[in-house]
C-alpha cells in the first residue's frame, strides 16, 4: 500500500495532459480532467528508493526492463512531465546523484568510441545517407532529411565567408559531411577530428573515393594533441557535449589557440537557457560523460578565451523535428536493428530519440551556433547577415 500511494503522488500532479495508470495490481487510476491521452502500465513496482535517488535513471531503466509499459506517444508524454511545473522534474524532494565523470583523453575516447562505434551499419538504418548525427536545418518544413542535413553543412560553412584555398579544420568531425562539402564545395583544405575508429575508418575511406587527398585528411586524436598548428576556420559540431563542464574553457582555449588572428569558427552544440546540466540516464547508458553547458556559461568561457561573438543562434525546433525524424526511421528499421543490438536496446533508444525531442520542444535544451572571432578580426566579416544566406546550395 505503501508503495502505491507513494505512486499516485507522484504521478497524479506530473502531466499536464490526461493519462491512465494500471498498477501492478491491476487497478486503474485517471489523473487529470477529460479523456486519457496516454496510458502507463506497471507490470511491476520500481523501487521507491530507486526513484528518490534519480527519477528518470529509475524510470528509464524500468521501461528498458518492462517494468513499466507506455500505450502512446512516448515524447507526449514525457513533453507533458515538461510542461508541468509540479512533475518529478522538478521535485526537489527526489535526489539528482549524478556519478562523477573524469574527462582525460583516455576517458573522452572510451566515452566516444562506447556511443559512436555502435557501428556504421547501425546508424546507416536511420540516419540519412549523408550520414550526419546532429541538428539538421529545415528551410522549408516539407525539406526531408538529407536536404536538411546539407542546409545545415552549407549554413555553417557560409557563415564562415570561406575564401578559396584557406583552411579549416572540423574538432568532432564524425562521418566527414561537413570537411568533404568544405573541400569538394567550397574549395577549402580540410583537416578532420575524431576518436571514433569508425569514423576515422569511414572517412579515410570516403577522402579517397572522392579524390581529396590533396585537399583533405582525417586524423584519430584527441583534440589537445594539435599542439602548435593553426587553421583559418574552425568548426565543432555537437563536440563540446562531450568535454564536461571541468574542460569546458580549455576547450574554447583551445578553439582560440587553433585560430589564425583574422579566422574564424563556427561552434554548434546542445546548450541549455538555464544553468548547465546532466541527465543520469543518458550519461549511464546514451552518452557517458556528457554535459549540457549552460549558454552564460558557454559566453564566458568564450570570453575568458579572448573570442568575440559574432553572431549567436538558437535552432531549437530544428533538432526537435530531427529527433522526430530520426526516431521515426528507427521504428521503420525495428525488425533489423533488434536483430543485430536487441529488444532491450531498441527499448532504449527509442525512448532517448523521444526525449531528446521533448526536451528540445519544451525548451528544456537548445541548440545554438557560436560564430567567434578574434578580437578585432571580425571586421573581416560583412556587416549584414545577407551573405549567409546567398547561394546557400
Amino acid at each position: 500500500m505503501l508503495e502505491k500511494n507513494f505512486y499516485k503522488q507522484l504521478l497524479k500532479s506530473s502531466f499536464s495532459i490526461p493519462i491512465e495508470v494500471t498498477y501492478w495490481d491491476h487497478t486503474t487510476e485517471k489523473y487529470g480532467e477529460g479523456t486519457p491521452q496516454i496510458k502507463i502500465i506497471f507490470n511491476e513496482p520500481v523501487a521507491i528508493k530507486d526513484i528518490m535517488n534519480n527519477a528518470s535513471l529509475a524510470l528509464g531503466e524500468a521501461y528498458m526492463d518492462k517494468k513499466i509499459e507506455i500505450k502512446g506517444s512516448i515524447e507526449d508524454l514525457i513533453l507533458a512531465a515538461y510542461n508541468n511545473k509540479n512533475s518529478f522534474f522538478y521535485n526537489k524532494k527526489l535526489k539528482k546523484f549524478m556519478p562523477h565523470r573524469k574527462h582525460s583523453e583516455s576517458d573522452n575516447e572510451n566515452y566516444v568510441q562506447e556511443h559512436y562505434d555502435l557501428g556504421n551499419d547501425f546508424y546507416k538504418l536511420w540516419l540519412d545517407e549523408t550520414m550526419t548525427y546532429s541538428c539538421a536545418y529545415f528551410e522549408h518544413p516539407d525539406d526531408d532529411l538529407k536536404t536538411a542535413q546539407l542546409n545545415k553543412v552549407n549554413h555553417i560553412i557560409k557563415k564562415l565567408n570561406p575564401q578559396p584555398g584557406k583552411t579549416l579544420v572540423d574538432i568532432g568531425c564524425g562521418w566527414g559531411t561537413l570537411m568533404l562539402i568544405a573541400a569538394k564545395k567550397y574549395h577549402l583544405k580540410v583537416t578532420g577530428i575524431t576518436l571514433s575508429e569508425e569514423q576515422y575508418n569511414f572517412v579515410s575511406q570516403k577522402i579517397k573515393d572522392l579524390n581529396l587527398t590533396d585537399s583533405a585528411e582525417v586524423l584519430l586524436t584527441d583534440y589537445r594533441e594539435l599542439v602548435g598548428r593553426q587553421w583559418d576556420y574552425v568548426v565543432s559540431v555537437g563536440m563540446f557535449e562531450h568535454v564536461g563542464s571541468e574542460n569546458l574553457p580549455g576547450y574554447f582555449a583551445d578553439v582560440a589557440k587553433f585560430m589564425k588572428e583574422d579566422g574564424a569558427a563556427l561552434i554548434h552544440g546542445i546548450t541549455r537557457q538555464g544553468q548547465g546540466a546532466t541527465n543520469a540516464w543518458i550519461d549511464k547508458w546514451i552518452f557517458p560523460g556528457g554535459y549540457i553547458p549552460g549558454v552564460v556559461e558557454n559566453i564566458q568561457n568564450i570570453l575568458d578565451a579572448g573570442l568575440q561573438i559574432s553572431d549567436l543562434e538558437m535552432l531549437r525546433r530544428h533538432y526537435q523535428k530531427t529527433t522526430e525524424t530520426w526516431d521515426h526511421n528507427f521504428n521503420d528499421h525495428l525488425p533489423e536493428i533488434t536483430e543485430m543490438m536487441g529488444e532491450r536496446f531498441v527499448r532504449m533508444w527509442d525512448l532517448y530519440l523521444q526525449a531528446c525531442a521533448a526536451s528540445f520542444a519544451s525548451g528544456n535544451i537548445d541548440v545554438m551556433q557560436y560564430l567567434l572571432t578574434k578580437g578585432p578580426s571580425g571586421q573581416n566579416l560583412p556587416l549584414t547577415r545577407d551573405y549567409i544566406y546567398q547561394n546557400q546550395n
